[in-house]
């Protein structure tokens, strides 16, 4: 693995991930400064938790109760989370540090000699002095930061060299040349400026510094020689001097660039992992199934909003962390969460708990558990007995359980319209050919019992034919296209029509009394289609209404800028709660001879253009108690061509 050089600056392609984990940085130093929680734990040093609109606990792992290794990892990798700078920056900071110290000690060292009664030189006083001064203040003053930072060009990455490796060389080679004759040796401080010479600068620059430290030692053995010292024990002491350096160089070198690989490589899984975390949160809290993180101690941990929204009987329940024993009406679901955190085991399918709150109102529950195993079968199997009795931690599942049998429903019905679909297609050529002879055999001279049977054969024909234009009317298709319709006028002539051919009178005295604006109202639908649903909601209230005028009103207003709302109303009696909720369901009908698909065809058709239809029960004070009411998407805007999604 290749070492990464600082002096020759970061590589052009990583620019743009280095700003964006720095603003990231920033961004997560900004939300823990005003949650101080969040930066005791993983998910606040990585971004993991996202402040108050968060369904995590805080301090839900670090608040004690996890396995030692686990918090161990928990604050180094918020450590390395938290990092802004590089590790060679900090090698590099921890060395202008070191020359300081140096510095100092070199001073320290001449004035206790001084004390002592050692003759030093003047220059080796002057020397340490003037090292000691540089070194500090590149080390205190502010103004100097930009030296220790990974250098952008040839200038700074020179003049970097120069104030800190530079000067050592300098200043360690003047004292190991004046102490020559001295009891002092300095030749281990040359140590200093080439270990960090392989450490920050390439390795041609690095190799050069080795190679100029180990001539000097060699020049200055040399002189030596000439004024009568032992020549070969100076040059083999100065030779070996000289290739330790090289070898302390290629080392620190090697290291240097594990060191920088093995970083890059860590901050690049860190956002990886931040990443996953993000979009894990946000997917866990845009589920429809609440989502509870609980511990043995029936503490939950974490919750998502469907989880607090099915817990509370209107609202949200309180965010995390709470205990599941604060409110009566989660008896039973803590009961639930007890048995399934002592045995350790639950159900793939789940069971259905209850929820009773005040006032008798009552939710169920489909719960799911699945269990967060934070230690090896091996472990577990070692542990005491006491340990695990049971998991530590369980993650539930909750679904509304009339949410899950509605979605059955839906799932059936789907399945049971494209079924019937086909097999009203088959049905309609055997139908017409039966149409066909039976209107043969009317046309002939027969007795008087045959042509009753005839007439019955015609009348169950249409019944049939009805019966297989309405299903193949909602049958899985093309969607249709809406258009923007006067809703006024399209009401009014249906509902004349509808009145004709009912035989009903109209006017003051008329059961059906007609409430339309005068002016138009745009909406968004079909004609034809909205003809239809309109019908099929007076024929209904037509069979339940009484005879007296005004038992029927149809009315049609404006709600707001986007809606309209269409009403039929009737005074029949009010359709009891338990059929109320199979209102809209195909093939369900209170009449014995009714095929049950005209609420169901008029709610599929008011879907298919991002209309509703509901049925709500007027209060007791009104006469016109039972009303249909559809909603229906106004045009915005005159002339707009295209309507808005459903």
């Amino acid at each position: 693995m290749r070492r990464t050089d600082p002096a020759s600056g970061p590589p052009p392609q990583a620019s743009g991930g280095q700003e964006r984990r720095r603003h990231d940085r920033r961004s997560g130093d900004r939300r823990q400064a005003g949650n101080p929680q969040a930066q005791d734990t993983l998910f606040g040093a990585s971004e993991f938790h996202s402040g108050t609109d968060s369904f995590f606990d805080p301090g839900w792992l670090a608040a004690g109760d996890g396995p030692a290794d686990s918090r161990f990892l928990l604050r180094q990798a918020r450590r390395a989370a938290q990092a802004q700078d590089s590790a060679l920056t900090r090698i590099f900071r921890t060395y202008a540090a070191a020359r300081a110290a140096v510095g100092v000690g070199l001073v320290a060292v001449q004035g206790a000699g001084s004390l002592l009664g050692a003759r030093h030189s003047e220059w080796m006083a002057l020397i340490s002095v003037a090292y000691a001064v540089q070194a500090i203040v590149l080390w205190l003053l502010p103004r100097f930061g930009a030296l220790a930072q990974p250098p952008q060009d040839v200038w700074h990455r020179r003049r970097q060299w120069l104030a800190t490796i530079g000067v050592d060389l300098l200043a360690f080679t003047l004292l190991h040349v004046l102490a020559v004759s001295a009891t002092f040796n300095f030749t281990a401080l040359l140590v200093l400026p080439v270990l960090m010479a392989g450490v920050l600068t390439s390795r041609l620059l690095a190799l050069g510094t080795a190679a100029a430290v180990a001539l000097m030692l060699l020049l200055v053995a040399s002189r030596s020689v000439l004024d009568g010292a032992d020549s070969q024990l100076l040059m083999l002491q100065s030779g070996l001097a000289g290739l330790g350096l090289f070898i302390i160089t290629l080392l620190s070198g090697e290291l240097a660039g594990r060191l920088a690989g093995q970083e890059l490589a860590a901050r690049g899984s860190l956002e990886l992992a931040r990443q996953q975390a993000q979009l894990n949160r946000l997917v866990i809290e845009e589920m429809a199934d609440g989502v509870l993180v609980i511990d043995r101690q029936l503490r939950v941990r974490a919750a998502n909003p469907a989880a607090r929204a099915l817990l509370a009987e209107q609202g949200l329940s309180p965010p995390a962390p709470f205990t599941l024993r604060d409110r009566a009406a989660w008896i039973e679901l803590q009961q639930s969460v007890e048995l399934a955190l002592a045995e350790g085991t639950w159900p793939e399918a789940g069971r259905d708990t209850l929820l009773a709150f005040e006032g008798g109102h009552t939710r169920t529950l489909r719960m799911r558990v699945r269990f967060m195993r934070s230690r090896t079968p091996q472990a577990r199997a070692a542990a005491p007995a006491e340990d695990h009795a049971g998991e530590p931690f369980a993650v539930l599942l909750l679904e509304d359980l009339r949410t899950l049998q509605a979605r059955i429903r839906q799932e059936k019905l789907a399945a049971m319209g494209r079924v019937s679909a086909g097999i009203a297609h088959e049905i309609r050529n055997p139908l017409a050919a039966i149409s066909q002879a039976n209107a043969l055999l009317l046309e002939e001279e027969l007795p008087l019992a045959q042509q009753r049977l005839a007439r019955m054969v015609a009348d169950n024909v249409a019944r049939l034919k009805r019966l297989v234009d309405d299903v193949a009317e909602v049958a899985p298709g093309l969607a249709p296209t809406a258009r923007a319709i006067d809703a006024a006028a399209e009401v009014a002539a249906a509902a004349a029509d509808w009145a004709r051919t009912a035989q009903m009178a109209t006017g003051a005295g008329s059961r059906l009394r007609v409430e339309v604006p005068v002016t138009p109202l745009a909406v968004w639908f079909d004609s034809e289609h909205l003809r239809r649903v309109l019908v099929n909601l007076l024929d209904n209230a037509q069979r339940h209404a009484s005879d007296q005028p005004g038992a029927i009103c149809l009315r049609l207003a404006a709600r707001d800028e986007a809606s309209a709302v269409l009403s039929v109303l009737s005074d029949g009696p009010p359709i009891a709660p338990e059929i109320e909720r199979y209102l809209f369901e195909p093939f369900f009908s209170t009449r014995s001879r009714g095929s049950g698909l005209g609420l169901y065809i008029c709610r599929e058709l008011c879907e298919r253009f991002g209309a509703s239809i509901e049925y709500r029960l007027r209060p007791a004070a009104e006469r016109l108690r039972n009303e249909f009411a559809v909603s229906l998407r106004r045009v915005a805007a005159a002339g707009t061509d295209h309507p808005p999604p459903p």
